[in-house]
């Protein structure tokens, strides 16, 4: 069995959480047989902490005071099912039946964005994908296997990292793309060829997650020199907004092209924007700097065990300066499934 809490499902935030080491507890049969998720450290469960070469991990305190093994912090709604990193190795065969993550904290749809992160791009997680099909075949045979594997749901959670690291705050890719609407093509077309591969892989039930508002990440504000008034970068949220809209238009050109096919934006842009416009309705006091040490610049291994954390994580909508807190991913989460009810009704 998994040792650590996972997340469901996750795109800049999940709606799902279980513990892989918990007892199964009856309920209705879900409606799909299991959950397979791609992407970035939005979605990682653990992945990065049995990658040896991987900068971002979180097998160190304070990461896992709430969700162990974790890149973000918070813990959600409880299920049924349980998702677990693919390279845990005590992974069990109970868990790779009900599906498994693939992400990698750090990851982008552009490989360039691993390079220093060292993370396992998007584009390189079919092949961990194919590792898995081979032993769920091993499992339930080749038929239940590839039945299991048309009707799973696959959560796809990855992007920011590509605009913040090779274009915003590293400008490496502004060599090729002087302006933004030239690397947003470059990073969807990227993202096109990586569903049309989970498709050839038997993927028909596929969820992409959108960009947050990256403007108003707390990293982003400090980059921008916002440190005294911490307002929003508008532009980069500007960017958000056109990428999300490309990205509306695009799926279901996809989808058209793929038969049986299935696809779904999950919009988490609007959400978080409404929390920092609005923090008082879900009890935020803190929306523009995380909880782990200044909150101005820590992730990852800036955020360790000497670092301070405030003292109620649920009044800031951010963990880190980039990650949510618990509360937040509650609400997130309640947010995004409503979206994935709506879309099982259609």
């Amino acid at each position: 069995m998994c040792t650590s809490k996972t997340i469901v499902l996750a795109l800049f935030v999940a709606t799902l959480m279980a513990s892989c080491n918990a007892a199964t507890i009856a309920t209705p049969q879900p409606p799909f047989p299991a959950i397979l998720i791609f992407g970035d450290s939005t979605a990682d469960t653990g992945n990065n902490n049995y990658h040896s070469q991987a900068v971002f991990k979180a097998k160190h305190l304070p990461y896992g005071v709430d969700l162990p093994g974790h890149e973000a912090n918070g813990s959600l709604q409880t299920s049924h099912q349980r998702v677990c990193s693919f390279l845990q190795p005590n992974i069990s065969d109970q868990d790779i039946v009900t599906g498994v993550c693939f992400a990698s904290a750090g990851a982008g749809y552009d490989d360039r964005t691993s390079l220093s992160s060292k993370a396992i791009p998007v584009s390189k997680q079919p092949s961990m994908f194919k590792d898995y099909i081979a032993r769920l075949k091993g499992i339930v045979g080749d038929k239940k296997a590839m039945e299991i594997i048309n009707n799973a749901l696959v959560v796809i959670s990855a992007g920011s990292n590509d605009f913040i690291w090779n274009f915003y705050d590293i400008p490496t890719r502004r060599l090729e793309y002087p302006d933004i609407y030239g690397y947003q093509e470059f990073v969807l077309k990227r993202l096109d060829g990586f569903v049309r591969e989970l498709y050839s892989l038997g993927s028909r039930n596929i969820v992409v997650g959108g960009l947050p508002p990256m403007g108003c990440l707390p990293v982003q504000m400090t980059t921008k020199m916002r440190n005294v008034m911490r307002f929003c970068v508008e532009q980069e949220n500007t960017d958000s907004v056109l990428y999300n809209q490309k990205l509306v238009k695009k799926l279901p050109e996809i989808e058209a092209s793929l038969p049986g096919s299935k696809f779904l934006y999950a919009n988490v842009y609007d959400p978080v924007m409404d929390m920092i416009q609005n923090p008082s309705k879900y009890g935020f006091k803190v929306t523009k700097k995380g909880c782990c040490g200044t909150g101005y610049l820590e992730t990852g291994f800036m955020c360790n065990v000497i670092s301070k954390t405030c003292p109620n994580h649920s009044d800031h909508l951010f963990w880190d300066s980039i990650h949510p807190s618990e509360a937040a991913y509650k609400y997130l989460g309640n947010f995004v499934d409503a979206q994935i009810r709506g879309w099982l009704k259609t």
